[in-house]
This record gives structure tokens, sequence and C-alpha cells, in this order.
């Protein structure tokens, strides 16, 4: 019998248990003493005041005293004689005399409100606690004593006296340590009597009004206050017939409470027997008086589950605390039964009694809500009865009720959530959501009620998470969280109205939401887009189930799937309300239904998806055919009619469907449904037929009595004659028949129920629903501060949710008001950004740059001051550059946004000439006045020029000297608010960090840098071949700084930006044909871009290289413009880097670009000093350049620009070229192997392109040249040894040769006035021929053609011994031919090359040598061969060729 009790305090012991000193154990019996007597005294004193009793006084001696003065006095002779510890002492001796004159009806009130006081002290003094001897009977004894209280009145005052002593003793007894000894009957009895005062006090003063009221309070949670020390209940029920009424019907009397009044106006005043009309005559009270009617004490109603009677009489626990809490919600049906007199301010008794009783109720959850669970019938109480009750009262015109109801649910969610899952979802749906949108008749304070309530919950950190994956993960339950977001979304925007409370408030409650995700994400475990569902085979979507509704790791993809299934179910409803078909094969496909159709799965479909059109459901579930019927069965088995009447289970059951209007259709629902209403609900009904009979006559009822073309309607003695002998043959019981007839008349069936998803009124019939629902949905699943729903949630409400806040930016005045907007922008970013959200983030930033007016159109001066004066646009232009700097990685389509806002910052002049370092070339910084940065000027000072301050915008200091230098005679206005308007922009500007964005763009995610990218170049525009105004050229000039800034910034990511940049460029390129900001930019923007990235993309050297063909394809007029800066940077390329160019591709479109400047003047220094780093000491040459470089250096060779010196340098670059051509074949014959071969053929061609660019040279008019180039030709031909040229490039090179030699001859001969000193020039040539002719003789005699070649030889020897320059012979030549050419013919004799092989005349080599020979020098024959016969001797006949 110790279950459902109060456990004793472990703090209160006994006096034993802590012993005290003596001497103040004695000092505080004493006191006591003396308090008991000085109170005993002071009732004796009052008592003597009163005529009644002074009269004992003055009678005669031996007349004894009244029996109440006799105990007092006893009290006062024996409390000094007692000298036990006080522990010890029963305080009925102490407390007896004073309860006494409490119960006596002689004496007056202000003798028992003394005596009241005397028992409040006494108790308060905590001299009785629960060690106490008999402390049980004496705290029971007190009460019954209260609640005997009888009295005079006498005036009204001092009865309000004695009852507000009443309640001080009553609270004084419920909150003393001895309190837990009282029994469930008298904690009862307690506030039974408190209440019955609060009804009484409704015809006195205002102040007992309120203290009965706050006695009332106080009670309820003292009781409750000690639910959590309750134990288990679960033993403490039992299962017995007898009432609770039934049990204390006995005590019914000492729960009666009243008073009455004598003709004169004095009277008695007694809490007991009948109560008169006195004190409830007030119309003021007339629901408490009702209500006291039937109290406590009367019992709990016919649905309470009784207590054992012994329970009632043990210490109080649960017992006492169902029946209290069931009467406080009894007292919310007092609307419902109890009649308003016509004078009765109803507004105010509809307000007075809810409110009373709510608080009470809310008073009691906040104090044992925690505990209300472990207590099943606490629970079922909260369960059913209160949140009911707490349904109708939401829906009460009063915003008072309204508001208590919102916070008696709020501290329910708290406590009881995972118990009220739906009725949750009911309150929801039913009321906040009715109430705020105002489309049911709600005025606007309840609507902003109804918002603040919203709002609260949206607080709780994860009540929108619990709503998501309870309620809209939920097949069978409505979207909740979705709604109540779009309904916050909704609520924010001002609709043709200025911005009021009420959208700031709905705006707090969207980024409450919003904050909770963001404090989730910093909680770790963010969820990425979760994993899609794909689901491969049926299974009834009804019965999906989770393991463990607890463990995360289980529930969270559990949520998705129902929540994926919900979708496509909905999706399947949109495409049965089309075509019914259609509808079902759509969800055959998503394997939501069986390939085959049963009947169960279509009647689930029907029964559990909202959306449907109940028309459609209706003529489906009517039809005749085999299959519908057999739907139609298992559609009624869905439903639970148990322990439900009639007219509920028929109206629940047709508010899911319009029911058709054919007779037969209607047959065959209502057959179906009387068959399972039967099968449940047997009670009364005989059978089955019983059922249908009765069913349909409410149908006819029900059209009868609501339906406005009937004027004579059914009376209950015609519907109760109609339904004789139904049941089985036999009548039903009238007042079954009674009941319904009343049921059908008071509320109409509704034939033709609600369509869609609103959010319909909660009626009896849904609320039985949605009990019988309860028990069989799906568990809470508790959240924690884990972000696993956040993706899904965000997805749902991102995209009203920013224009909700975007909205109430635009048009809030305060501070406060937009700085909360701020905040909301930030929250959205963030969430954005975690949670890979890209078109938020955009949405977001876009929002936020039309708030910066940064974008509208005026004068450069206006705006700067209109921007520095405007508080708003700073913040929001500070805000979106905050995001792009913080959550970059995830902006797409927003750069351009925030690229428009740049743009229009560097055209103020409120941006630097460059916002943005490359990250390269540190040695070269500047100062960056935006945000305190070294920002890198690499582009040469020569070209810098032009992109300085656009030319139309006066720089923002500039303008500070303009205004501060004004003339004092001008007119200034407030130049010192205008100075503060700019300092303020000034600062913005800093704080926003422009240039962050792209020198920190290497820390972008891949494809949030090519959108940057592409952004910069979509703002550039197309500038078209000089037609443009200069307003679009400073912006594609500063948008191309940005975009070379970018791509320098990410050179590891280059191959991810080349391709746009360069297409880019090239299209400027290719659009100006004239010199230009932009062109410039473009052209040393990418030879920057190259000389940058080749030392670190050897892979994309090539492409790198060729796009610097673009500078080939420059326009005449702009190459001339641009050649020399060109030929500065193409050097520094090479210089930089030579050794990073491998390919021929690349080295071709250097060598080209370097070639062009051997014929500009200003640019050729700078390329020949370029080629003279390649070619120098044959470092750089490679194969793969050899001959590129070769030709170039030939073009500064015959280049007449600058001095001859130059020239001849390049001859020897050519010239000293051969050492790596024989270099490279040694290291080719050392490696050997197939490329060795092919190198080594190679390099004879790379030497014959040298010789023949030498060659070229070589008929240069300048006489230093030629004759250097000549000298330099010679000592390529020294080194032919080392190369073995093949036979073919021998013969080439002599064919060079004498092409050479006549062309000189020829020049010689022609007289040309800029050729001078051509005979050092011949002189040196056939010193060469002779010399290269002899050292190549070996190869050369063993070809076919070598007697033409030496024939060749011979010829030019003629021709340069005869030629005449300016008319006459030279006498050196004249003189050196011949010797040359002897001693040709004596290395030819010595090797055996020059012989005569036949004496008959048949050697041509022989006889054309001597042929030419004396055409030069006919001694030679003689001179080389003295004795022709006896050398022919010393040779065999027929040998020819060279022996060695």
């Amino acid at each position: 019998m110790d279950m459902g009790r109060i456990k004793l305090q472990s703090g209160i012991k006994a006096t034993e248990e802590e012993p005290e000193d003596c001497d103040t154990s004695e000092s505080n019996r004493a006191t006591f003493v003396c308090i008991i007597n000085a109170e005993a005294g002071t009732v004796l004193a009052v008592m003597r005041r009163n005529v009644r009793w002074g009269l004992h006084y003055m009678s005669s001696d031996d007349q004894l005293d009244h029996f109440l003065i006799h105990s007092l006095k006893a009290l006062r002779k024996q409390i000094f004689l007692w000298q036990q510890p006080w522990h010890s002492i029963n305080p009925a001796l102490y407390l007896q005399p004073f309860l006494d004159v409490i119960r006596s009806d002689e004496t007056g009130a202000p003798i028992t409100g003394v005596a009241l006081l005397s028992v409040y002290k006494i108790i308060t003094l905590d001299v009785i606690d629960q060690n106490t001897v008999n402390v049980g009977d004496s705290m029971e004894s007190v009460v019954d004593a209260v609640m005997s209280c009888r009295f005079e009145v006498t005036d009204p005052a001092s009865e309000e006296v004695v009852l507000m002593r009443i309640l001080q003793v009553l609270l004084a007894c419920m909150k003393s340590s001895a309190s837990i000894m009282l029994s469930n009957q008298h904690v009862c009895t307690i506030v039974n009597t408190c209440f019955r005062i609060v009804h009484q006090a409704g015809s006195k003063s205002e102040l007992l009004q309120r203290i009965s009221r706050h006695t009332m309070h106080e009670l309820v949670r003292c009781i409750f206050s000690h639910l959590p020390d309750v134990e288990n209940t679960s033993r403490a029920l039992v299962n017995g017939v007898t009432t609770v009424k039934q049990e204390s019907g006995d005590l019914d009397n000492d729960y009666a409470f009243g008073s009455t009044e004598t003709d004169n106006g004095n009277g008695n005043s007694e809490l007991g027997g009948q109560a008169s009309s006195v004190s409830f005559g007030s119309n003021a009270s007339t629901g408490l008086a009702a209500i006291a009617e039937n109290a406590i004490g009367a019992g709990s109603g016919k649905d309470s589950l009784p207590f054992d009677l012994h329970l009632m009489t043990v210490p109080y626990g649960v017992p006492c605390m169902v029946e209290i809490f069931h009467f406080l919600c009894s007292l919310l049906n007092v609307v419902e039964h109890i009649g308003i007199a016509p004078s009765s301010n109803t507004i105010s008794f509809y307000e007075d009694v809810p409110l009373f009783a709510l608080g009470l109720i809310n008073s009691a959850i906040e104090l044992g809500g925690p505990s209300i669970n472990r207590h099943p019938r606490l629970l079922s109480l909260v369960w059913d009865e209160l949140f009911s009750n707490l349904m109708q009262f939401g829906l009460s015109m009063s915003p008072l009720i309204l508001s208590m109801v919102c916070s008696i649910v709020l501290n329910l969610y708290h406590h009881l959530r995972t118990e009220l899952k739906l009725q949750l979802e009911a309150f929801f749906s039913c009321v906040i959501l009715r109430h705020a949108q105002g489309k049911y008749g709600a005025s606007y304070q309840q609507q902003e009620v109804a918002l603040e309530a919203l709002v609260d919950f949206c607080r709780q950190k994860t009540f929108m998470v619990e709503m998501y994956a309870n309620l809209d993960c939920d097949i069978t339950c409505s979207n909740v969280f979705e709604n109540l977001t779009n309904l916050l979304s909704k609520s924010a925007i001002p609709m043709n109205c200025s911005l009021s409370g009420m959208h700031i408030l709905a705006l707090d409650g969207l980024i409450a939401v919003i904050q909770g995700m963001v404090e989730r994400i910093g909680n770790g475990s963010v969820s990425s887009e979760p994993d899609p569902v794909n689901i491969e085979e049926y299974t009834p979507f009804w019965t999906v189930k989770c393991d463990n509704y607890s463990d995360p790791n289980q529930w969270v993809p559990f949520v998705h799937q129902r929540k994926y299934i919900k979708r496509r179910i909905t999706i399947g409803a949109d495409h049965f309300n089309r075509d019914p078909k259609k509808g079902l094969e759509f969800l055959q496909g998503a394997h939501l239904l069986p390939d085959k159709l049963d009947p169960q799965s279509v009647a689930c479909f029907f029964r559990y998806t909202a959306g449907l059109d109940k028309n459609l459901i209706g003529d489906f579930l009517g039809s005749h055919d085999e299959f519908s019927i057999q739907v139609l069965h298992e559609f009624a088995g869905t439903f639970d009619f148990e322990d439900m009447s009639l007219d509920t289970a028929l109206r629940l059951f047709l508010q899911t469907f319009r029911l058709p209007g054919e007779s037969q259709k209607i047959q065959r629902v209502l057959e179906a449904f009387s068959e399972r209403y039967y099968e449940q609900s047997p009670q009364v009904l005989a059978n089955k037929d019983a059922a249908l009979l009765l069913s349909y006559s409410l149908i006819l009822l029900n059209t009868d009595r609501h339906n406005v073309q009937v004027k004579k309607k059914m009376t209950e003695e015609g519907f109760i004659r109609n339904n004789r002998h139904i049941n089985g043959g036999n009548d039903l019981p009238r007042e079954f028949l009674s009941q319904l007839y009343h049921s059908i008349c008071k509320n109409e069936i509704r034939i033709t129920p609600e369509q869609g998803f609103g959010f319909p009124e909660m009626t009896p019939s849904r609320w039985i629903d949605l009990m019988h629902k309860s028990k069989r949905t799906a568990p809470f699943i508790v959240s924690d501060s884990r972000a696993y729903l956040d993706h899904d949630m965000f997805a749902i409400m991102s995209g009203a949710t920013i224009d909700a806040i975007s909205v109430v930016f635009d048009h809030a005045e305060l501070e406060d008001v937009y700085q909360t907007c701020i905040d909301g922008f930030l929250a959205v970013a963030k969430i954005s950004a975690c949670h890979h959200f890209e078109d938020a983030l955009d949405a977001v930033v876009e929002s936020l740059c039309k708030f910066t007016t940064l974008l509208n159109l005026s004068s450069v001066e206006e705006s700067v001051l209109d921007f520095g004066d405007d508080a708003k646009a700073m913040t929001a232009t500070v805000t979106v550059f905050t995001i792009a700097n913080r959550y970059g990685d995830y902006i797409r389509t927003g750069w351009r946004n925030i690229l428009d806002c740049i743009l229009r910052l560097y055209k103020l002049g409120l941006l630097p000439a460059r916002v943005a370092s490359d990250a390269g070339q540190e040695s070269e910084v500047s100062a960056d006045p935006v945000h305190g940065k070294a920002i890198t000027n690499s582009l040469p000072s020569v070209h810098m020029q032009s992109m300085g301050t656009p030319r139309r915008y006066a720089g923002l200091m500039g303008r500070f000297s303009h205004l501060l230098s004004l003339d004092t005679e001008e007119p200034i206005l407030q130049p010192t608010e205008q100075l503060a308007a700019h300092q303020r922009t000034l600062q913005t500007i800093q704080e926003c960090h422009v240039g962050s964005l792209f020198t920190e763009s290497k820390f972008l995610q891949a494809e949030s840098l090519l959108q940057l990218a592409k952004a910069l170049i979509w703002a550039s525009g197309h500038p078209q071949k000089g037609n443009s105004l200069p307003e679009e050229e400073d912006t594609a000039v500063i948008c191309l700084e940005l975009l070379i800034a970018i791509t320098l910034n990410n050179r590891d990511r280059i191959l991810l930006l080349w391709k746009g940049v360069y297409e880019h460029i090239a299209n400027i390129v290719q659009s100006n044909v004239m010199p230009c900001a932009l062109l410039e930019k473009a052209v040393f923007g990418l030879l920057r871009i190259c000389q940058r990235l080749l030392p670190y993309k050897e892979n994309l050297a090539d492409e790198l290289l060729q796009s610097l063909q673009l500078v080939l394809k420059l326009d005449a007029r702009v190459a001339d413009a641009y050649c020399e800066q060109i030929t500065q940077e193409l050097s520094r390329l090479v210089k930089a880097n030579a050794t990073h160019i491998r390919s021929l591709m690349g080295w071709h479109t250097i060598t080209s670009l370097l070639s062009i400047t051997a014929r500009h003047p200003e640019a050729a220094e700078a390329g020949f000093d370029a080629l003279s780093f390649i070619m120098s000491d044959g470092y750089h040459l490679l194969p793969a350049n050899y001959i590129l470089c070769v030709d170039a250096a030939r073009q500064f060779a015959e280049s007449y620009l600058g001095q001859a010196e130059r020239s001849m340098h390049a001859v020897d670059l050519m010239g000293s070229s051969v050492d790596c051509l024989a270099r490279w074949l040694q290291d080719a014959k050392e490696a050997m192997g197939e490329e060795s071969a092919k190198l080594s053929q190679d390099i004879g061609e790379m030497w014959l392109r040298l010789v023949e660019g030498l060659q070229k040279v070589c008929l240069d008019q300048r006489e230093e040249v030629r004759n250097h180039a000549l000298l330099s030709l010679q000592k390529c031909l020294s080194v032919v040894d080392g190369i073995n040229l093949p036979h073919g490039l021998c013969l080439q090179c002599f064919d060079l040769i004498f092409t050479m030699l006549d062309d000189l001859l020829e020049i010689a001969q022609g007289r040309h006035k800029d050729y001078r000193n051509m005979e050092g020039t011949l002189i040196i040539a056939v010193k060469l021929l002779s010399k290269m002719f002899l050292q190549l003789l070996p190869e050369l005699a063993q070809l076919t053609t070598f007697c033409k070649l030496w024939v060749g030889v011979l010829r030019r020897m003629e021709k340069y011994q005869k030629v005449k320059v300016k008319g006459k012979k030279n006498e050196i030549l004249q003189e050196m031919v011949p010797e040359l050419l002897k001693n040709m013919l004596l290395v030819m004799k010595s090797w055996g090359v020059l012989v005569q092989r036949s004496a008959l005349g048949g050697d041509s080599l022989w006889e054309l040598t001597w042929l030419h020979v004396n055409n030069i020098a006919p001694s030679l024959k003689a001179e080389v061969f003295p004795d022709q016969d006896r050398e022919q001797s010393h040779h065999k006949p027929g040998e020819t060729g060279y022996v060695p």
C-alpha cells in the first residue's frame, strides 16, 4: 500500500536522531510553550469581549465555565507542566481547544478568526513534523475542524477575515513538513474547500477574491511539486466498480460549504450543511457555483478509473493528484454545461472560469510535468481530456485564453511530447495554423497570440526537427514543419501595408529556426545531402517500421525513407486526382503499390493519403465491380470503432470520402460500415443488419434536420418510432435512440467532407479517431543537437525564408530590425554553405546586393553621399562581402551580383585601380588603401598609366580636396556632414575586404572559382572595335585585371581556368584594331600569365606559348604601339623560363615574336637581348629550337636597325652555335639507339640550315657584316669533319656556296653603289671555296658527281681570277687564284684523286681539269706533274678513285 505515496523526506528526522544541546532544546521548548500560552490567552481575551461570553464571568460563582473557556484555561494550566520532549507530546493536546472554538457555532466571527490565526501560528512554527506523536490524526483533525467551521456573521468584513484565515490555515497545513501525513481524502478536502471559498468570494471584496485564487494556485503548486517524489502507481489502481462518487458519498457533508443570513442581517456562516442563497446569489459566480456542486468530493466523472477506497485514507500521493487534476480539467467543461443568465457578462465569464482553471492546470504541469509520464492515470487525463479541452479553448475568441492554452501546450511539449505526438499535430493544425492564418474569422489579437506561441515553440532548439521527423516524415500525418515555416514566411511579408510587429514577430520565428540549424552545425555531424532512397521492390508503405527509434544510425535513414515515400505518394495522389488509373499506375511504377493490385494496398492508399479527391474515392468505393467491393471492405477494416457510438463512427467514416449519390452505392458503403461497426461494438446492436438500418436512419435524420428545403422536421418520437423492431425484431433502448437523435440534431454529419490539405476544425469524432490512432502511431523520435535532418529541412524552407528576410529588410527602418535581418542572412548563408545549397547562397547574395544601393544609377558625388548616409545600405554591403569571403566556395551565379557591386565601387572611386594582388613579385608592392594589405603592381609602369582611376571618376580623396579647397565665399552645404559621410563610406569599404576575394581565390573550390572567372568575363561585356563607351571599356579593363589576378593566384588549377581566360583575351585582341587600355591589358596580361605559369605547368607550356600567337595577330597599328613593351615582357619571359620551354611549337612562337622585333627600331634591342640569352654559349639551344634561333639570328644579322655591331654579334651567335651541333653529335654517338641515329641525321640538317643562313648574310651590303659572315661560314665549314655529313648534304652545301659565289661575283660586276670594297669579299670567298673543297675532298672524291662538282669549282676560280671590279681586274685575285688552285691540285695529286687513268684520252676528270686549269694558269700542269710519264708508270691501269 506504499505505492503511490510520497516518500518520507529524509531531511526531516526525529529529535532523538539529532540530539541537541540540552540548553538549546529547553530554550526552544520554553518558547513554544509561551507562544501557545499567549495564543490561548488571546482567544480568551477576545471571547471575554463578547457579550455572550462575558456574562459567564458576571454570573454567580457557582456557575461553571463554558467548556470552550474551560478547555483553554486547562491548556494554559497544563502546558507548563509538560516536561517530556516536544515531539513526544500529542499535538491534539494543545490544538484541540482552538479547534473546538473553530467548530463551535456559538462563537462569532472575531473569535473564530482569532482561533484560526492561533492554529496558523502553531502550524507555521514547524513544531509538528512527521516524527511527532499522532501527527497524522492531528493534521487531519485540523482539516476537519476547519471544514466544520461555524460562526455568527456580524458584519461582511469579519466574515471575509474568517474566510482568509481558513485559507491561511489550509495552505499552512499543505506547506507544513507534516503535510505528507495527510490522507488523499483530506488533501482533496483542502482543495475543495479552497475552491468553494473562491466561489463564495465572487460576491465579496476584491481582496478576498484575489487571496482565495492565489491560495488555490499555491495549493496546486504545493501538491504537484511533490509528484516527482511519488513512486509508481501501477499497483495503486483497482478494477472495482465503485466510483469515487460512491466511495466518498459519506463525505459530501464535509465538503459542503455555505452560509445563512437572518432577517436582521446577522446569521450563521458555516462550513458544512446545505449552502444557502445568500453567499451564492451573485450572477458573476454562477459558473463557479455550478461547478462547486460537482466539486472534487462529488466524484471524478463517469470516465474516471476508480481508486481503492483505502487508498484515499492513506498518506497522500497520486490518487489525490489524479482527483484534483481531473477536477481542474472538468472546470474547462463549464461552458458546455452551464447556462448563462441574460444579464451576465458573457465575455467576462467565458474568460474568467477557463482562465482560472487553465492557470491551475498550468501550475500543476509546470511542477509535475516531468513525472506525469510515470503515472498512467495522470498521463491519461493529459492525453485525452485535458488536450481535448485545450483544443476546444484554443479556438476561443479570447486572446487571454488562447495565450494560456499555448503556454500549457508549450509545457506539455517540454515534459510529455513523446506521449503527445498526434495531439501536438492536431494543436498546430487546428489551432495555431487556423488562428495565425486569419482565414477563419480570427481577430488580429488572436493571430498575434497564435504567432507569439509559434515563435516560442520555434525558439526551442529541437522543436522543428522533431516536428519534421515525427510528422512531416510520417505518411499518416500532415506536414506540420512545412506548414509552420510557410506560415511564418508569409506572415513576415507585409502585403500592401507597412511593417508591423506581427511581421517582425514572424521573422523572429523564422530566424530562430535558422539559428537552431546554425547551432547544430557547431555541434558537428553536419549531414551532407542524404543518399538517395531507392525502393526496388514493393513493401506496404503503411507497415514500414524502424528497429530502434532512439538510435540515430537507424531512425535517420528510416525518416529519409518515409519522407521519400510520402513525397512519391503525394505525387501519386496528384496523378490520381486527374486520372485514377494513371495515379495507381504511377504508384505501381514507384513500387508503392504491388504490380498486381490487391484490395488492401489500394484501401490503405485511400485511407492514409492526404490530398486525394474524396469524390473520386467515394465513386471508387461505391462501384459494383468485385475489386472495388473488396477494396471497400478493406477500407472499412482500417477503422477502429471500438467503444465508439454509432453516430461518431459514422461521422468518422464519412469524413474520409464523399458519400455517393446513388442509392445502390450508398447501400454498399453502409453495408461495409455496418459490418465493421458491429464487429467491434456489438454491445447494443443484435446484428449487422441492425447497424445497417440504424445507419440508414441516421443518414435520413441528418438530411431531414439540416436540409433547409425540408420544412417539417422529424421529431424525437418520430425517429424512435421509425426505428422500432430493427434490433433483431426487438426495439433498441429509448435512451440510446434519444441520444443519437440529439447528437444528430446538434451536430450535422457532413456528407460532403472537406477537401484538400486545409486545416480542419477538430470535431468530437475526429478527436476520438485521433485517440485511436495515437495508440497505433509510431513512437516519438526525440532529436538531439546534431544536424541529422537539417539538410532536408533547409531545402524546404530556404526559398521562402530568404524571401521573407529580404522583404522585411527592404521595409525595415529601425536598426534593430534590419540588424535582425542581417543576422538571418548570415545564418542562411552559413547553412547554405555547410549543407551545399549553392542556389540558396546565390539568392542571399543577389538579395543583399540589391540593398547595397550601389546598383542604382546616379551621379558619382550623390551616390557616395547617399551611400554614406544610408546605414542599411552600408550594412548590406559589408554583409554581402563578408558572406563572399567566408562562404565563397559555394557561390555560383552570385558572383555576378558581387562583381556588379565591385564595379560600381570602382566607378565611384572607392576602390584603388587594382583591388587584388596576384600573389607574385612580392618585391613590387604598394599599399592597398582598401584593406591594408599589400598588392602587387607587376605590370611595367609604361603600360600601367592607363590603369589608374577611371578617366571620368575623380578619386575620393580628390573630392575631399576639392571640397575643402572651395572658396569660402561659395555656399557650402554642411561640409562636416559630407565629410562624415565620406569617412563612413571609407570605413565601410575597408570592412568589406574586397581584395581578399581575389587574393584568397586560391582557396576557393574548383566550381566556385570557375564561376567567378565566368562572372568576370560576363561582367566585362563585349566591347567591339572601339565602338564601346568609355565606361564600358573601364569596366572591361578592371574585370580583365581581376581575371588575370585570379588566374595567377590559381596556377595549380590553371587547367580549370585557361580555356575561358584565353578565349576572353583572344576575343579582345581580335575585336580591337586600335590601341586602347583594354587591349593593352589583354596583351600584357597574357604575357604575365605565361611568364608566371611556365615554371609550374610544363604540361601546359605548349598551350601557354601557343596563346602568344595572339600577339602575332595584332593589328599593325596596335603591334607598332606596344612592340617595345611586348618585347620587354617577352625578354623577361625568356630569361625566366627558357629552361621550361621544350617543344618545337613553343619555341616557334617565341622566335617568331623575336624575329618581328628585328624590324622594329625600339624593340630590336630587347628582342636581340632575349635571343642572345638563348644562343650565347649554347646553354639554351636545343635541337627543338636550333633552326628557329638560327633563322631569328639571321634576321637580326640582316637588319639594318642599329649599329653593324649588332648584326656582327648575330653572325657570331650563328657561327658559335656550330659547337652545339658537334656536342650534340658526340652525345648521340655515346647514347646510341634509334633516337640517336635520328638526331645525327637532324644535326646534319641543322648544319645545312646554319650554312644557308650564313650564306644569305654573306650577301649583306655592309662590308664588315658581309666579310664577318664569310669568316663565320668558314668556321662552320671547318668543323664539318666532326659532323660526318651525308653525301647529299655535302652537295647541297656546295650548291649553296656556288650560289653565294655567283651572287657575290654578280654584285661585284654590277657596280652596286651600296656595296663597297667587294674585292676583299671576293678574296675571302674564293679562299672559303678552296678550304671547303680541300676539307671535303675525301668524301667528295667518292661521289659519282665529283667530276661535275670539280668542274664547278674550276669555273668559279676562273671567273674570280678574271673578274673586273669597277672595270679593272684585281691583282690580288689574279695572283691568289693560281696559288689556291695549285694547292688544290697538289692535294688532289697526293690523295690520288687527280691522276691520268688512260692514255687513250678516255679520262674525263683529267682532261677537264687541265682544260680549265690552262685557262687560269697554263704552267700549273708542269709544276704539279713535272714528269707525267714516270708518274703514270707507278699506277696500275684501271684504278680509279681515292686510295688512302
